[in-house]
């Protein structure tokens, strides 16, 4: 993705959601999230989520899906979902101290909007993100 299109996905996430929503982009965000080993696998995302590195306010979530998922477009089309998903439930339910990544499934791109929605929240409250309003 050319880099003034990911910044353009990224002002999105930010106005689209009134708080500071930033997305990973360093390989190292990453591996850090990972390395932390606290996800939740649910049948249409995997969430990881890791304490911050740095104190900032906002949210930082990334987002990523392999070639199981399917070709490009499919791949794409998964990540636009899951983007669209943490739009929704992130600002208001997740814990600001923490970093995200959200993992497309190969069942992500054709599973109901809803049931998106309903795996994430899931995934928030088994990690002990959760934050209820």
């Amino acid at each position: 993705m050319p880099g003034a299109a990911r910044g353009a996905a990224n002002a999105f996430l930010h106005n689209a959601m009134g708080c500071a929503v930033t997305t990973l982009k360093k390989r190292r965000d990453f591996l850090r999230v990972a390395g932390a080993r606290n996800s939740n696998a649910t049948r249409g995302l995997v969430l990881q989520a890791c304490p911050t590195a740095d104190k900032s306010d906002g949210l930082k979530v990334g987002f990523t899906a392999s070639r199981k998922v399917g070709n490009a477009v499919m791949r794409n089309r998964a990540r636009r979902r899951l983007r669209a998903a943490v739009e929704k439930v992130m600002p208001l339910h997740a814990a600001p101290d923490y970093d995200y990544v959200v993992i497309a499934r190969a069942g992500t791109a054709a599973r109901p909007f809803e049931a998106l929605i309903r795996d994430l929240k899931t995934a928030l409250k088994r990690l002990n993100a959760w934050r209820g309003q």
